[in-house]
């Protein structure tokens, strides 16, 4: 059995977000589609005896308590296991982007651990563990593109094409509770089919949580009107501050001095998760 594991932990893009009702609880009723792309962070894990498990920052400081630790503490305590784990992190996905990083992390997380201590769990227990961590992780744990519904627990593999993205991030980040507390947020979306995104694809819908955006953060506006300088529609991904756009088959993205101060990649689209086939299916 391997000691030492070195994984990725890929970024996601919503093709768009409508938000189709609210439920009694007060969950936002949702239709999306997740997408994986090739920026990603990159988690090394050390197996330890003793049960003790740390973390080690490799680029930005992380908080103590965050979702790799969460994950590795969770699926320790469901499995009883007595091996310990040192997790050294190397961040490149930003954070409150809507990129899902953190989300991200933690699917890795669970993944690598599952292997790493040799315990064996199919991927559908995993997801039953990574929902209590956020909504968005067992579609990294599932690693296929997806058609989301509900609050982010109904998901149907999707492909797509092969395709390239300008993805843009501002310096300022966005807390998602603020977005979907905002009472000027649209919650009544007419739901659609999956059938329409496979006859558009990356031209299909929209993200309602955009408008909000743009109010409480200014810089999501700039970064949208850049793309749109260079003949691109731009679109919020997620619930954070980064936008994005396809980049036509043979366009090249000029640099722009007035994204000086935003994070700015040219990214690919992943046909699958890199850990895919990591933990079995019980179907």
């Amino acid at each position: 059995m391997n000691t030492l594991y070195d994984v990725p932990a890929p970024a996601k893009l919503n093709l768009f977000l409508h938000i189709v009702g609210r439920r009694a609880d007060g969950y936002h009723l949702l239709q999306s589609a997740f997408m994986l792309i090739d920026w990603q962070d990159t988690l090394h894990f050390e197996r330890r005896p003793g049960g003790l498990i740390s973390r080690e920052d490799l680029t930005i400081a992380l908080p103590p308590d965050d979702l790799i630790v969460r994950a590795a503490r969770l699926l320790q305590a469901h499995t009883g296991c007595t091996w310990g784990v040192h997790i050294a992190v190397h961040k490149a996905i930003p954070a409150q982007a809507g990129l899902g990083g953190g989300s991200s992390d933690a699917a890795s997380c669970l993944l690598a651990l599952n292997r790493l201590w040799g315990l064996g769990l199919p991927v559908q227990q995993l997801a039953a563990l990574g929902v209590q961590l956020g909504a968005d992780v067992p579609f990294f744990l599932h690693g296929h593109n997806a058609w989301v519904e509900g609050i982010g627990e109904k998901i149907t593999p999707i492909q797509l094409p092969p395709a390239q993205f300008v993805v843009i991030k501002p310096d300022a980040g966005l807390e998602t509770a603020k977005i979907f507390a905002h009472p000027a947020l649209q919650r009544d979306t007419k739901a659609v089919t999956i059938d329409g995104l496979a006859r558009t694809s990356y031209g299909f819908g929209h993200n309602d949580l955009q408008a909000v955006a743009e109010q409480l953060c200014p810089p999501v506006s700039h970064a949208l009107t850049r793309l749109s300088a260079q003949g691109l529609k731009g679109k919020m991904t997620g619930s954070g501050s980064a936008v994005f756009a396809l980049l036509p088959q043979g366009q090249i993205w000029q640099q722009d001095p007035d994204l000086a101060h935003c994070q700015v990649r040219i990214c690919s689209n992943l046909a699958v998760h890199p850990l895919s086939g990591w933990a079995t299916s019980d179907n």
